[in-house]
């Protein structure tokens, strides 16, 4: 009789979690760890993503939102107290500022008394996607690119078990792209980083530089394209690292990702079914062992509603425990070696990642190839949603099957978690205190040896370390950085001139005519995002379906002040002015908008507003004087381009 197969290991369990304050944050991810999660992924607000300390102007009504506050070394110590860094595999969802998290991360471990060479886990650090698709940016690419260096060089030498990059797929999905674009700009951002680095480390510690190299991607409904695209991933990045860089140990050729399966697809409408979305999107990154994720995070079923309760995450992570644990899953080696479907569909998936990364690589490289990779990705989320509105991609309880029964999961008001507002005050509160209990001088000459260290050249992660024990703020050494290397916009993805996309339109383009005419200008809509939320698919997707419509469209893109906001709506004149936040932070921001725009004589101009917005929260921006909410189950643009033309021209589409 022969042996049993040996059972493959389960992958890292984890929940993306954080919000409020960093004691708040802390007990839930003890009550996660007693639950079974066997990692951390920590979600930051999107003030400590984006270099902002939480009294700064930007940072109002976005602390602790969609992530937890981290202003300085009391906040992280705060974050993991009574957790040992050293027996922990944490995940840190951070980017532009990463290198000062990592910073703040190992200054805490050496309080804990921990050996920092044996700490274990991820900066996300991929700074590319986030022009293209998520928005937290700081820096221009170059010296962004030099940062992710300089992490993956500190921890070649001090950190050698740690993940200094994680090359981010993740949001390239959410933003729209299709198989062979998440392969393909995925690997061309980990080139870039990789062709940096090969100045920056020795010969002989290359390899195994490449081999802490990981992915973090992401698994969508069609689950059967998905595990072939995961396939797709392993077989490519082994061939980029032994022909391009000459990696010759295979361990190093490995490729190694976790998994947050997608987002983008789960609806408002008729909630309780994403909790099949999700697990057959785990499926997608489970079931090929030679392809298997290392660690998998799940989505809450309510996140199209707001923000998940600790039960809804439990929920999931009892998802992942039933499939590792109950099933057979792991008892059996590769279920798809050598079948001919699989091997063709993944064959079709490298040819169209070749033909896009040869495209990349003609234009430069990712960073030279920025603007061509987030047109291409607003394109691609354009006609994803035109073949939702039409009725060629089927989404359940949204464009079919549509009458339901009522959910009892959202009976009550509790269905998902809200953030009190006073959170904010207090974080506030705690900065200020935090700032006149520490050494001015010694805060002082920390940051400008940071200052030397960037302006030099020098790797800015022992003096990060430095700054970190010294007590300087996220916002303090971000702000070093933008004096250092300046800021940066990234493209909008959205040309402004006249589009030739007609098809399905016209009705609409004749409203928008008839309206022009009436006003005796082209229609006007100003598009905003105010606040930090970098998310600006949404934004996007209604810039450019305007313009397709004939209206005249103002888009500047992320991160606008209220004040930026009204300045552009008094210069430019537009007829619709439409804000777009997803970070739930909409009460405050809109309501400065309203405010402000009463103030410059544009109490008539009408606003509309969309995000993941509660009803309870609608009523209140109804009362500000909103003519219009939008929310994840509102998919038809189309309907929304006739109300823009109504609220601009009120009979304009009557006539029609």
């Amino acid at each position: 009789m022969s042996n049993p197969p040996e059972r493959d290991r389960p992958w890292l369990f984890r929940t993306y979690a954080g919000h409020s304050t960093a004691a708040r944050s802390n007990a839930l991810y003890r009550a996660n760890l007693a639950r079974g999660q066997t990692g951390l992924s920590v979600a930051f607000d999107l003030p400590t993503q984006t270099g902002y300390d939480s009294d700064h102007e930007l940072a109002r009504g976005e602390v602790g939102k969609v992530g937890v506050p981290v202003c300085h070394l009391g906040d992280m110590r705060t974050l993991f107290e009574g957790i040992p860094l050293d027996r922990m595999n944490t995940s840190m969802t951070i980017n532009a500022t990463a290198p000062w998290l990592l910073a703040l991360y190992i200054a805490v471990a050496e309080e804990q008394g921990a050996d920092i060479a044996s700490l274990q886990g991820t900066v996300q650090n991929d700074i590319i996607k986030e022009y293209l698709s998520r928005g937290t940016y700081i820096l221009p690419p170059r010296p962004s690119l030099g940062m992710i260096a300089d992490v993956a060089a500190y921890t070649a030498e001090h950190l050698p078990k740690w993940n200094p990059m994680n090359v981010c797929s993740y949001h390239l999905q959410e933003a729209g792209a299709t198989p062979e674009q998440e392969l393909a700009y995925a690997l061309a951002t980990a080139c870039a980083v990789l062709d940096e680095l090969r100045g920056r480390v020795a010969p002989d510690a290359f390899p195994a530089m490449v081999g802490r190299i990981s992915f973090f991607v992401n698994a969508g409904i069609r689950f059967v394209t998905e595990m072939c695209k995961m396939r797709a991933f392993t077989e490519l990045w082994d061939e980029i690292c032994r022909d391009r860089y000459g990696i010759a140990e295979a361990k190093y050729r490995r490729f190694r990702y976790g998994v947050q399966v997608n987002s983008l697809g789960l609806t408002e409408q008729q909630p309780e079914n994403n909790v099949y979305r999700i697990l057959l999107e785990m499926l997608a990154v489970t079931l090929s062992r030679n392809a298997r994720a290392r660690a998998v995070q799940l989505p809450a079923w309510n996140e199209a509603l707001g923000l998940p309760r600790p039960w809804d995450q439990q929920w999931s992570l009892r998802m992942q425990q039933i499939l590792a644990y109950e099933t057979d899953l792991l008892d059996y080696g590769d279920l798809f070696d050598g079948n001919p479907v699989v091997a063709a569909k993944v064959d079709e998936l490298k040819r169209g990642a070749r033909e896009e990364l040869k495209a990349i690589d003609g234009m430069g490289g990712a960073v030279a190839a920025i603007d061509y990779m987030k047109a291409r990705l607003v394109e691609s989320n354009a006609e994803r949603l035109r073949r939702i509105e039409a009725g060629e991609t089927v989404v359940v309880g949204v464009n079919r099957w549509t009458e339901a029964e009522p959910s009892p999961l959202t009976a009550s008001d509790g269905s998902i978690l809200t953030v009190d507002p006073a959170v904010e005050d207090e974080q506030v509160a705690r900065l200020a205190a935090w700032r006149a209990a520490r050494d001015a001088d010694a805060v002082a000459a920390a940051l400008a040896a940071l200052g030397e260290a960037a302006r030099s050249g020098a790797n800015i992660m022992p003096a990060s370390i430095a700054c970190a024990k010294a007590g300087v703020t996220t916002g303090e050494w971000a702000g070093v950085m933008r004096q250092v290397h300046g800021e940066y916009r990234g493209p909008t993805g959205v040309a402004r001139g006249a589009s030739n996309r007609t098809e399905g339109l016209e009705e609409i383009r004749d409203a928008v005519e008839a309206a022009s005419a009436r006003l005796g200008r082209r229609l006007s809509l100003l598009v905003g995002k105010p606040g930090l939320d970098g998310h600006s698919n949404g934004a996007e997707q209604i810039a450019a379906r305007a313009r397709d419509c004939g209206m005249e469209i103002s888009y500047d893109g992320i991160r606008l002040t209220p004040a930026e906001i009204v300045a552009a709506a008094v210069a430019r004149r537009p007829h619709v002015v439409g804000l777009s936040i997803l970070s739930g932070s909409h009460l405050p921001l809109v309501e400065e908008v309203m405010t402000r725009m009463r103030a410059a004589g544009l109490a008539e101009l009408p606003v509309i507003v969309g995000g993941i917005i509660p009803e309870a929260d609608a009523a209140r921006l109804r009362e500000l004087g909103v003519a219009r909410i939008y929310t994840p189950k509102d998919f038809e643009l189309n309907r929304i381009m006739f109300d823009i033309v109504a609220l601009a021209v009120p009979d304009a589409v009557a006539a029609q």
